[in-house]
């Protein structure tokens, strides 16, 4: 007797491997803010500032702590506290991709795969590092917005996407509800 669950052989493949879909995704983004980072360390040395527009430079950068340098001058827990933070949130998401459908929760999709993507940049910083650089600097006259990176901008775009799909799909419930009125 065969115990193993037979598949859906309606549901297209690519549906069943969402999670795999989106978290390559992710994977990308990792990519891609690691080898800046290691660009940043490679070619401009510490504190030292490449001005890119009036606005925008690389300033190489590194924050123990998590964004605007917060618990920075900890005494080193912090370190493995946002590891573990970042693991947890990780699994959390990538259970969560794999329950959406992310043909019609497309929007919810890539702003999962922009925060993992973004958690898991910065992990690998603090696990190799102990720290996370840090080197997009944006300021205007007497303004400075702190450093950030690929990871961290991710990360924020992800938040944003959230909110904006918790939004609209708060939009369509009420709108399905006054419907069946």
């Amino acid at each position: 007797m065969n115990t193993v669950p037979a598949t859906n052989p309606s549901i297209p493949w690519r549906e069943r491997l969402g999670a795999l879909r989106w978290s390559s995704f992710s994977l990308l983004l990792i990519l891609l803010d690691q080898i800046t980072k290691a660009m940043v360390v490679v070619n401009i040395s510490r504190f030292e500032s490449v001005p890119l527009l009036p606005f925008l430079e690389l300033t190489h950068q590194r924050n123990p702590g998590a964004a605007f340098s917060f618990l920075a001058n900890a005494s080193g827990w912090q370190r493995w506290f946002f590891i573990g933070l970042a693991g947890v949130v990780s699994v959390g998401i990538l259970v969560w991709l794999q329950q959406i459908n992310p043909r019609r929760q497309r929007l919810l999709a890539v702003g999962l795969s922009l925060i993992l993507g973004g958690a898991i940049g910065n992990v690998i910083d603090r696990l190799r590092h102990g720290f996370v650089i840090d080197f997009i600097h944006l300021h205007w006259q007497s303004w400075s917005f702190p450093a950030f990176n690929i990871a961290d901008s991710a990360i924020t775009i992800g938040a944003v996407l959230l909110i904006i799909d918790a939004l609209l799909e708060g939009r369509r419930a009420r709108a399905a509800a006054a419907g069946q009125r």
